[in-house]
């Protein structure tokens, strides 16, 4: 049997399709929601017959037109299928009861990529607990995680919640949406009405994607700068930036899979890694590079940094850790220059009361880690196998394909 996402097993069983002819349906979508032909699953969902009556948009819109956080989308009317279609990243976040009015079922039908800095799991998040308070039925068409099973990061602490941050999960989770709508049920106790349409033959642990089904399924960014499957393998390390002086990549061909800034002490910093602990540099290739972006920090600048390179031979899918990655590059940079400006000040994704990295993070554990001269690399280690090997316990029980 061939690989099909939950959206292709939903679109061949004809009891499914039938009670979607039956009742008022909205459907949560993006660019990416789309089948292995890559059509869009709204299309080809009215196609076979169901009532989709109106459309949901997340973060960077249905159309997928916003480049940047913090850029609103804004709802409109969708000529060719004539719907409504309301955005969840501008005046609303969470659903509104006027917006579900009149709907029975909603199809969620976004491509995530594996990690809790990725406001398309807290749109889930919310989606659970109001289709409990409306009645209605969710029906999760599962996708792949493209960053697969790995564990990486810190859990979020309770009290640090945001829209980057829905959640007490580690920052790289391992799990699907299907899979992670489970855990959020249990973790909610919630008695929403829910359905998980789970793909076919999704084998997480098969070469040479890991996750991702390279050869069934064609990439479609997620969201604009989720420009490759190396983005979604890097970014659980490289959203980091988003709170630091240092430059993600915004406004190159490679956002998130690269990293820098002007003068950076760049082949310093990776020479005291390899001292304290050589084993978080291992996993991927790491190219020593230089760049200008066109946007966002360090504009037409030249940038010292670094290209992290998964797609290669020597990539090692368990042994790579992007959180432990950055985050050592971060003390490095500050042990080498501790004076340097590391940390960013201002809004982020709406939390006005503290500070980016910190809401990225889910705490100002790793902001205080980097900047105490007294703690170690020792000290952030043992605090990551700890979580690593307790999400793994915890999340087994969610696991859908074996």
């Amino acid at each position: 049997m061939s690989f099909r996402l939950g959206l292709e097993a939903l679109l061949d069983d004809p009891d499914a399709l039938q009670t979607l002819k039956k009742s008022s349906v909205g459907l949560v979508a993006h660019p990416a929601s789309v089948s292995s032909r890559c059509e869009h699953s709204i299309d080809l969902l009215i196609k076979k017959g169901a009532n989709i009556t109106r459309a949901f948009g997340p973060q960077h819109g249905m159309r997928g037109d916003k480049q940047d956080n913090m850029i609103e989308s804004d709802d409109y009317h969708d000529q060719v299928h004539g719907i409504d279609v309301f955005s969840l990243y501008g005046r609303f976040r969470f659903p509104s009861e006027e917006m579900l009015h009149g709907l029975d079922i909603v199809l969620f039908d976004l491509q995530d990529i594996g990690c809790r800095i990725y406001t398309y799991i807290t749109t889930l998040f919310y989606f659970i607990q109001a289709c409990e308070k409306q009645g209605l039925e969710l029906w999760i068409l599962d996708r792949p995680n493209p960053a697969g099973r790995p564990i990486d990061g810190t859990f979020l602490s309770e009290g640090n919640e945001s829209f980057v941050g829905c959640a007490p999960l580690p920052t790289r989770h391992g799990l699907t949406v299907g899979e992670l709508s489970l855990w959020f049920i249990k973790s909610l106790k919630s008695d929403v009405k829910i359905k998980v349409v789970k793909m076919v033959d999704y084998r997480p642990e098969q070469k040479p994607g890991l996750g991702w089904p390279t050869l069934s399924l064609p990439w479609v960014n997620p969201s604009p700068n989720a420009a490759s499957l190396n983005m979604a393998r890097c970014f659980s390390g490289t959203v980091l930036l988003e709170g630091t002086t240092l430059s993600e990549g915004r406004g190159t061909s490679r956002p998130l899979e690269v990293l820098g800034a002007p003068d950076l002490p760049v082949l310093d910093m990776i020479s005291l890694m390899r001292e304290e602990v050589g084993h978080w540099l291992r996993g991927a290739k790491l190219r020593p590079c230089f760049f200008s972006p066109t946007s966002n920090k360090h504009k037409n600048k030249l940038c010292a940094g670094l290209q992290i390179h998964t797609d290669v031979e020597t990539y090692d899918h368990h042994g790579f850790k992007p959180y432990r990655l950055v985050s050592g590059l971060l003390k490095s940079y500050r042990k080498l220059l501790p004076e340097a400006d590391i940390w960013r000040y201002h809004e982020y994704e709406y939390e006005k009361d503290r500070i980016p990295i910190d809401v990225i993070d889910g705490s100002d554990q790793l902001r205080k880690w980097v900047d105490n001269s007294d703690n170690t690399f020792s000290d952030l280690a043992k605090t990551l196998d700890e979580h690593e090997k307790a999400w793994a316990a915890e999340r087994k029980e969610f696991l859908l394909y074996k």
